[in-house]
């Protein structure tokens, strides 16, 4: 359990690190820390003169605390050779793939790697943001939260370049700060998975997309796309988005309700935001007595492991997986060691994107339009 002094302090800090408080800024009386927290004088000293000690802030006879102006932020303690790896998870679906190609190639020039998981979520971001501000850190690989929504924590991105702590992002990135990022062309991996449908014969195709990443929204675009480019009419209740947060029931659920649908406006394919929302979906019709792709086509995304753990084995899209995290690493040690320079804002011209491939299995076949036999009397 912390501290109240504990408490008081991470909390300044916070606002320090979040721009609340900026260089040679006073901060708030030791009254108002008092009163907010509802602590005693004795225990605000106590969290403000260890800021002070720390560097963080600086005392004015007579007039009050400062917050310090820190040039090198996060980097007391130069030389320990630490990257820090944040994903949006660690244990699962791609991301041991993506953290094995990166810890891989770091390891073997020397490189600590620490590894934090957000969970893709706002607040958890910016607890690993914080800790990394506060630790000798050389270098950042970042899969960022919730990409495609506005993000609260872009003050610590900036922070971390004013502390000249370089930064690469994977699988999307935040548009605002343009960053080098590594990615797949998402729009055209959307294209390419609902094409593939298209050119089977099927027209009432349903998409799941989560809309809080950017591949989600990108990956729906190209669902668009494709459907426009063959001239197909496209049924707006066969698009379902959801949240992070709804991933393991709004696609269940929507997708019981429309296999209710009467027969000839049933769906007779859907594409997947991704392999793992394939195999949730692939429940759903195993209960509804379905059979893959006899009754109903279905398409994932990331060529994951998961693609083959059952005995319908998915089409996919391949997805780079431990190619970009090895190359994540090489680029972040590439500026670490001075050989290229990306400032942030120009990042967007030299980063990487990998082209999409179809890997087809069983679980997409053909489709005929059922015959309509005219019977003459």
């Amino acid at each position: 359990m912390k501290t109240k002094h504990r408490i008081v302090r991470e909390y300044i800090q916070s606002k320090i690190l979040d721009g609340t408080f900026s260089p040679n800024e006073k901060i708030g009386s030791e009254s108002e820390f008092m009163e907010r927290f509802q602590v005693s004088r004795h225990t605000v000293r106590l969290a403000i003169g260890d800021l002070v000690n720390q560097g963080w802030l600086y005392r004015k006879q007579g007039a009050g605390t400062y917050c310090a102006a820190r040039s090198e932020l996060g980097q007391m303690d130069k030389n320990h050779k630490n990257i820090a790896l944040i994903t949006t998870n660690i244990s699962d679906y791609i991301f041991p793939s993506i953290i094995q190609g990166a810890e891989s190639y770091l390891s073997k020039h020397g490189y600590n790697v620490s590894l934090f998981s957000t969970d893709n979520d706002h607040k958890h971001e910016k607890e690993v943001l914080e800790k990394i501000l506060t630790h000798p850190i050389d270098g950042v690989i970042i899969e960022p939260t919730k990409s495609a929504l506005s993000n609260p924590n872009i003050h610590y991105f900036l922070n971390l370049e004013k502390s000249d702590i370089p930064y690469v992002m994977i699988n999307a990135y935040y548009d605002e700060l343009e960053p080098f990022s590594i990615t797949i062309d998402d729009v055209k991996g959307g294209f390419i998975q609902t094409e593939h449908l298209i050119m089977q014969g099927h027209q009432n195709i349903l998409g799941f997309f989560k809309t809080d990443d950017l591949q989600g929204t990108r990956r729906m675009k190209g669902y668009i796309k494709a459907h426009r480019s063959h001239q197909l009419q496209i049924n707006p209740s066969n698009i379902i988005t959801y949240h992070t947060e709804e991933k393991s029931t709004k696609p269940v659920d929507m997708l019981e309700k429309i296999l209710l649908r009467p027969g000839q406006t049933r769906p007779t394919a859907i594409v997947c935001y991704n392999d793992e929302l394939a195999l949730l979906l692939l429940d759903v019709l195993r209960k509804q007595k379905l059979k893959i792709p006899k009754d109903i086509s279905l398409i994932g995304y990331d060529d994951s492991i998961l693609s083959q753990v059952s005995e319908v084995k998915l089409t996919t899209i391949k997805h780079p997986q431990a190619v970009m995290g090895e190359v994540a690493a090489r680029k972040i040690l590439e500026v670490i060691n001075d050989r290229v320079s990306i400032p942030p804002y120009k990042g967007r011209q030299d980063s990487i994107t990998y082209e999409p491939e179809l890997v087809i299995r069983n679980s997409t076949n053909t489709f005929e339009t059922p015959r309509i036999e005219i019977q003459t009397v």
